[in-house]
């Protein structure tokens, strides 16, 4: 992403942007949650940015941090070729709203950072688990996730089928 598009989305956001960093040609924003999803809305409508492409979606655990949680979206511009990386950082039990209605593959990724980290989100259309089974206890990837645990068996939850809009 070149300068300019940063410095437009500094200017455009100042007060919702809570730090802004660059290592190795890949630009983080740390922005603040109650912007967040105008702030994505900006970054994929302005055609100088163009950010047409959610790919990655992913939680972050700093249990002796607060706020506990980063989650992290990798936003990429198929049309001019540049990536920009965006951080909302939550505590337990607070949700992060939900970009479903931006880009449409946030729909998965958002299940399965719900899954894994138990972060909700806020105005998701089917929140439910994705990777693991109903009645699984818990979130595997928070670091305080006991790992002495008995052999689960899953199911593929094949006796849900998905919710078919």
């Amino acid at each position: 992403m070149n300068r300019i598009s940063l410095e437009k989305i500094k200017e455009k956001f100042e007060d919702s942007i809570k730090e802004v960093s660059e290592f190795r040609s890949e630009l983080t924003c740390v922005v603040k949650k109650d912007k967040f999803t105008v702030i994505c809305r900006f970054l994929r409508d302005d055609p100088e940015l163009s950010f047409n492409f959610l790919s990655c979606v992913c939680g972050v655990d700093y249990p002796e941090r607060n706020p506990r949680f980063d989650v992290v979206y990798e936003l990429y511009s198929i049309n001019k070729n540049h990536r920009v990386r965006l951080k909302v950082q939550v505590n337990e039990n607070e949700s992060v709203p939900s970009v479903t209605s931006i880009w449409n593959t946030a729909n998965w990724h958002e299940r399965e950072v719900f899954d894994l980290f138990g972060i909700d989100f806020e105005g998701h259309p089917d929140l439910r688990r994705i990777l693991l089974p109903d009645n699984f206890e818990g979130h595997p990837l928070r670091k305080d996730f006991s790992l002495t645990r008995e052999e689960v068996m899953f199911s593929h939850n094949l006796n849900r089928p998905p919710k078919i809009e």
